[in-house]
């Protein structure tokens, strides 16, 4: 048991630290590899059905230890396949605050975008969820937990194997302002004990924590997504105020290591189409000189409305124009198609629910606050 008397949560615990906890009941480190299998391979919750442990010892791990995932609130389908739950965390009452976490189905891939906080403290103009302001940041167990869950309500494809080959991290809440909790998540993603994804099907997605990616360069080796949104610092710091800590050239440098020092094949620059903001021939030209001849894409996401906005999507012209003119400057780009809208399970627009909002807008105090919570 925890310090509170509590059962402990072994989910989220990485290997090391779940080793280390069976070490402390008596038990061999093998068991600490057997609990792995059982938890995320075969996405066991029940200790009782842990067959290949010994009696006894399943018996000691009722009495101090549980695995304890999100509750479902809702579930949403969308006619595009795409499945949205909002999730309440462990012991959370009713009232309190909850996440969002999407599946979106594509043919040969089943990406699931998860959630890192409860809310977000960044505060960026066109996102849904930095207008509800932040209250937490997600524990390990929590973040691990919804593609836990998301791996039961899915099962299994004709062939036994799993639906979800992709997890990003690209729902509710900034990632590296959470990187206490992130870290151990990314590391049971890509266990080969836990669920054994490639370097390559795991994707993080930042709006700019500069000092982060530096450290992220040394702890893990995932895909690593950035949010520009814009081609030079007057605009970005309008649209992604944290630029007004970490400018762009500031940010590219941290981006140009992480490929070095994980030897990555390429960062992918997100880029929401603004109708009148970002979206100009004059932008796409700016931007093409800031990324031409590094390891970059672009991948263009039409604007995805949510009430009370002030924005625009772009027309569909503009962002064939837009991707044209990178393409044309010597920039790989794309542009994502939009899926979930009919639920509010696109991009940008994820919103929980943030009830308590104990912190609202950016400021420099707020991030310390976040990034070491």
């Amino acid at each position: 048991m925890n310090a509170t008397g509590e059962r402990s949560n072994l989910l989220g615990l990485t290997r090391p630290e779940l080793e280390a906890f069976v070490a402390g009941l008596g038990a061999k480190p093998y068991r600490a590899r057997q609990l792995l299998k059982w938890i995320y391979r075969r996405g066991e919750s029940d200790f009782a059905r842990m067959t290949d442990l010994a009696k006894d010892f399943r018996a000691q791990l009722a009495g101090v230890a549980e695995v304890r995932v999100p509750e479902i609130v809702t579930e949403r389908r969308s006619a595009d396949g795409t499945r949205k739950w909002l999730l309440r965390m462990p012991g959370a009452v009713a009232a309190e605050q909850a996440i969002e976490t999407v599946f979106i189905p594509e043919p040969g891939r089943g990406t699931l975008c998860i959630s890192s906080q409860i809310g977000c403290v960044l505060d960026c103009a066109f996102c849904a969820t930095g207008q509800q302001g932040f209250n937490r940041n997600l524990t390990a167990a929590e973040i691990i937990g919804q593609v836990w869950l998301a791996n039961r309500e899915l099962g299994r494809d004709p062939d036994g194997e799993r639906v979800i080959t992709n997890v990003v991290l690209m729902g509710m809440g900034e990632p590296l302002a959470n990187y206490r909790n992130v870290l151990p998540a990314m590391q049971l993603m890509l266990d080969d004990l836990g669920y054994d994804l490639s370097r390559r099907r795991v994707t993080l997605s930042t709006s700019g924590l500069v000092p982060q990616i530096y450290r992220l360069a040394e702890d893990a080796n995932v895909a690593l997504a950035v949010s520009l949104h814009a081609p030079n610092d007057a605009l970005r710091d309008q649209l992604v105020p944290i630029n007004r800590r970490h400018p762009i050239a500031e940010l590219l440098a941290a981006c140009w290591h992480y490929l070095e020092r994980q030897n990555g094949r390429s960062v992918t620059f997100e880029y929401t189409m603004l109708d009148g903001v970002n979206d100009k021939p004059a932008h796409a030209r700016e931007l093409a000189g800031l990324l031409r001849g590094h390891d970059a894409k672009v991948n263009l996401i039409p604007f995805n409305t949510f009430p009370g906005t002030r924005f625009r999507r772009s027309p569909a012209e503009a962002i064939r124009r837009f991707r044209d003119l990178l393409v044309q400057g010597g920039v790989m780009a794309t542009i994502r198609k939009t899926r979930g809208d009919d639920i509010e399970a696109a991009c940008g627009q994820l919103r929980g629910q943030v009830l308590d909002r104990t912190q609202v807008r950016l400021g420099s105090k707020l991030v310390r606050l976040a990034v070491r919570a």
